[in-house]
């Protein structure tokens, strides 16, 4: 089963050909997305079952079903409650270096992880303390830790330029990053880390709606506007959905940003801020990285100490 892109967002080819039945409408015929010649020279040969791709029939045609009911089911599976027990995509899929393949394989990576962050809440209380022998009451602000949901945003995002969930965040990445991205999670997922994608594409207004670490509105590397805008996002946000408790997925995220800071460089991803964002990657070859991690910041980082 394939995800192809139509100009109603992302549906499942063998769903699309059992909706319509019957001979194709000229009008309503959708070309596969072409390969870009980059993707087709950045084949590399690896070791491990990740590596084993070959190029679609360029001349594939694909039905797409009536827009309002592929819409439908694309909305309803980015609502639906993530796979915390992934079952990886088979790596001999005779399509993986096509564009829409790769997007079918993030968007799984996308939904199985859980969208729940830890955020800082300043709350201010009421306490008694005494001041010259009397008791006062003051005001004092303190900082709880919060759990928070954030599941509804990327779909909100959508909605507020009228795109599905899957074409918003998988279709505004990057497509060079979007490929070194797909080798990653496939040696990630071999090495039993079960990797989980809680953010890609984010425009200005899914930035200001963002908590935690976050860059400026039009400043992030995920898509801001000064940063290219969609199609041009150059971060995600990675964790492991490993773990029957959160305790324990925690951990599993934990040694999987370990692997990422050893053997990412391999895949030409690391991340930028280390603890300071942990779960954020980005291309090494991108200006967000050499910024923080390159040669000029580690010199300028000694010269401070």
């Amino acid at each position: 089963m394939r995800l192809i892109r139509g100009s109603h967002g992302f549906v499942w080819a063998s769903l699309a050909a059992l909706l319509v039945g019957g001979p194709a409408s000229p009008d309503r015929d959708v070309e596969a997305a072409p390969l870009e010649a980059a993707l087709a020279h950045s084949a590399v040969a690896r070791s491990g079952s990740y590596a084993k791709v070959a190029l679609a029939d360029p001349d594939a045609r694909l039905v797409l079903p009536d827009p309002a009911v592929a819409t439908a089911l694309v909305d309803r599976a980015a609502l639906a409650e993530p796979d915390v027990k992934p079952s990886p995509l088979e790596s001999s899929d005779e399509c993986l270096l096509a564009e829409d393949c790769i997007d079918q394989y993030l968007w799984s990576i996308y939904q199985r992880a859980r969208k729940v962050d830890t955020i800082k809440v300043p709350e201010r209380i009421n306490v008694t303390v005494k001041r010259k022998g009397k008791p006062r009451t003051v005001t004092r602000t303190v900082i709880k830790l919060v759990n928070e949901d954030f599941t509804w945003k990327d779909p909100k995002a959508a909605e507020n330029v009228a795109m599905s969930v899957a074409e918003y965040v998988i279709g505004g990445m990057d497509r060079g990053f979007k490929v070194k991205l797909y080798h990653l999670f496939r040696a990630l997922d071999d090495a039993g880390l079960a990797p989980g994608m809680t953010s890609g594409f984010r425009d200005d207004y899914r930035q200001s709606i963002a908590s935690g670490n976050k860059a400026a509105t039009d400043r992030s590397y995920h898509g801001g506007s000064r940063r290219g805008g969609y199609g041009h996002g150059l971060a995600a946000d990675v964790v492991s959905v490993k773990g029957e408790t959160r305790s324990e997925r925690w951990i599993s995220t934990e040694n999987m940003w370990k692997w990422i800071d050893a053997n990412g460089k391999e895949f030409g991803i690391g991340r930028p801020y280390l603890d300071r964002d942990p779960p954020h990657i980005g291309p090494i070859d991108g200006k967000e990285y050499a910024s923080h991690r390159g040669l000029n910041a580690k010199r300028a980082a000694l010269e401070t100490k």
